[in-house]
């Protein structure tokens, strides 16, 4: 970009410079015509010079605004994943299930207290009463997993749909990962930056699928959770807001 700028204010320059020869050493009859061809090829070779500069200023904003409400649906797809392993034990790996998991599922309120009771084996050993130490955890009631989650928003409803891009859902998937002979459940929710900035400049979306910086979200998607490791936070910077 900077190459292209520099050209073109050469560019310029030597046109302006054209100008002044062309009034110097050119027979009047012609300069009226050369004249208005140069100060039109000044005038294109500005405009393009300042959109050089302007276009990509207007991307990152626009950029920036979309990828904040992603990520808002992103954190929502996390919230309700991680909901849903609380109470199954594992991540739900369709949109379908998910809602539906939402809707009617509910968190068991429990309290945990201390308590001691005697310990028969000792007590018969030694002839005298000895207690051990126990937990004992109370039952107190149930919550809807929608109502702590979301209270009186239906939003997770429409949390699969990509943000400014119509017909356009998350890729969501889930399954387990094996550490130490244990399945570990993961999951991952994802998309492409194509998708997000589908009507914006090509060039411009290229060169922010090739991003690599702690204030920029490294490479071509925008996700949460993972499916090569164990991880729920996201892949975008602070800036945005927490990954975690």
């Amino acid at each position: 970009m900077l190459t292209f700028i520099l050209i073109a204010v050469a560019v310029i320059l030597v046109t302006i410079g054209l100008v002044k020869l062309v009034d110097k050493f050119i027979p009047t009859k012609f300069k009226p015509i050369l004249n208005i061809a140069l100060w039109l090829l000044i005038g294109f070779l500005g405009y393009q010079t300042y959109m050089s500069i302007y276009e990509p200023i207007q991307f990152n904003k626009l950029k920036n605004k979309r990828y904040k409400t992603v990520i808002s649906s992103l954190i929502d797809i996390r919230d309700a994943q991680l909901a849903h392993r609380q109470v199954t034990g594992n991540f739900a790996n369709n949109f379908d299930n998910l809602v539906k998991f939402i809707d009617t599922a509910e968190y068991t309120i429990t309290q945990r207290r201390d308590s001691s009771i005697i310990d028969e084996v000792l007590t018969k050993t030694y002839g005298v009463d000895t207690f051990k130490d126990i937990v004992i955890i109370d039952t107190l009631g149930f919550e809807p997993v929608k109502d702590s989650l979301f209270k009186n928003s239906n939003r997770y409803k429409t949390m699969m749909n990509v943000p400014n891009a119509e017909g356009k859902k998350f890729k969501l998937e889930a399954g387990f990962i094996e550490q130490n002979d244990i399945n570990i459940p993961v999951f991952e929710a994802s998309v492409k930056k194509n998708v997000i900035l589908a009507d914006q400049n090509r060039d411009l979306v290229m060169q922010e699928n090739q991003v690599v910086s702690v204030d920029g979200v490294n490479g071509d998607v925008l996700k949460v959770g993972s499916m090569e490791e164990v991880n729920t936070t996201g892949n975008w910077p602070k800036t945005y807001g927490s990954a975690e």
